[in-house]
């Protein structure tokens, strides 16, 4: 089974920085990490490998500086990995990066035929959740958001079982392979990489695929393919510190009391 992981690389979330001329993250100099939901995807897909066997390939579209996540996954024990870094495909939005990264999965699956694809439920620097069921659409693969566990793979029959998180519920779905999931966190506990595979993985020259090794149209991909615009980014007001009352508790509480009916926060 050919398993593909469609990772990213984001900036640490305390220290985003915004350019204000292109409205997109400022990754250069900006310390990085592996996109936390996407770490439960690779453990999954390697979970999954010592379940049936196969092969897992790690997929991530960034600047060059990505290939160190990359490398972090590869330490985690997957086989393979490939970068796709073009100044064309900057400042995608979640179309446009869902363009290439499809175009890259067909082009694995030409070598070798991909029976799954797993993603983390979002990333933290977007929120959206749409690459992983756009990547879906594009290729026309079964699609199973919020997997929070992998039931079972019937290889002969070529289909797979999982179990969804809803809101208050769970959804057990059987569908046919290949297809698409988006995992949550609590799908399982990732592993630590031991030092071979750490090693493996420093020694491991990682390729690079451009917009012309896809063959993609340039009109699909980066800020053209983007109908998504930033018209304005602000940072939110900062919140003002909140009074303290002071004196004995039963003052205490007055005073708050006689604040919030005066504020007609609450009736009287």
């Amino acid at each position: 089974m050919h398993i593909v992981v469609s990772m990213k690389q984001v900036p640490d979330t305390t220290q985003v920085r915004i350019d204000p001329e292109t409205n997109t993250l400022i990754r250069e100099g900006v310390p990085s990490i592996i996109n936390p939901f996407d770490v439960h995807a690779i453990e999954e897909a390697l979970r999954l490998r010592e379940r049936y066997g196969g092969k897992v390939t790690l997929l991530s579209m960034g600047p060059p500086q990505a290939q160190e996540s990359l490398q972090k996954g590869l330490s985690l024990g997957a086989d393979a990995a490939f970068l796709l870094s073009d100044r064309a495909f900057s400042g995608a939005d979640t179309l446009a990066t869902s363009c290439a990264l499809a175009a890259a999965i067909g082009k694995l699956s030409e070598q070798e035929p991909v029976d799954l694809v797993i993603c983390g439920k979002q990333t933290i620097d977007g929120d959206t959740a749409q690459v992983g069921p756009g990547i879906a659409r594009r290729l026309e693969l079964a699609q199973l958001t919020y997997v929070d566990q992998v039931m079972s793979v019937d290889e002969a029959g070529r289909t797979i079982t999982v179990r969804r998180k809803l809101e208050g519920a769970h959804e057990v779905v059987r569908a046919p392979l290949p297809a698409l999931l988006t995992v949550v966190k609590e799908i399982n506990e990732p592993r630590y990489a031991h030092l071979p595979e750490l090693i493996r993985a420093l020694r491991t020259q990682i390729p690079v695929w451009t917009a012309e090794t896809l063959g993609v149209d340039p009109e699909c991909i980066g800020l053209k393919g983007s109908p998504t615009k930033v018209r304005r980014i602000f940072a939110p007001p900062r919140r003002g510190g909140g009074e303290q009352v002071e004196g004995d508790p039963e003052t205490a509480a007055a005073a708050v009391l006689d604040k919030l009916l005066a504020g007609k926060v609450i009736g009287a």
